[in-house]
């Protein structure tokens, strides 16, 4: 088993991205480009928290996390806009918002501890 397996973050980041591709999967009114940004950003946040465990110095972990943090509020962002053109409901995107949310919280703790 890799070390970023078994961190609370990285489950949490791979369960975030399923939920976030199976949208993806089902809803056919989101267009190609918001479809592959959203499928990108939310496959960031488990990969950069993935690659950064494996980095030796603090300096290079925190530089993963940091992008993995940004990645996450790509995701709310995408999630916002398909708000507002009506692809998803305000209850969807507030769903979405609390689970990138909780992410952004858990990286962020993870980044202020290699500072």
């Amino acid at each position: 088993m890799f070390d970023f397996e078994k961190l609370d973050v990285y489950q949490k980041a791979k369960l975030f991205n399923s939920v976030v591709y199976n949208h993806i999967q089902t809803n056919k009114s989101i267009d190609s480009t918001t479809k592959n940004q959203l499928r990108r950003a939310s496959l960031s946040i488990m990969l950069n928290i993935a690659e950064g465990s494996s980095r030796f110095s603090k300096v290079d972990r925190r530089n993963f996390y940091v992008i993995a943090r940004g990645s996450a509020f790509e995701c709310v962002a995408i999630f916002d806009f398909m708000k507002d053109q009506k692809i998803i409901s305000e209850e969807q995107q507030k769903d979405f918002y609390i689970k990138a949310e909780e992410l952004s919280k858990m990286i962020f703790a993870m980044i202020k501890n290699l500072s």
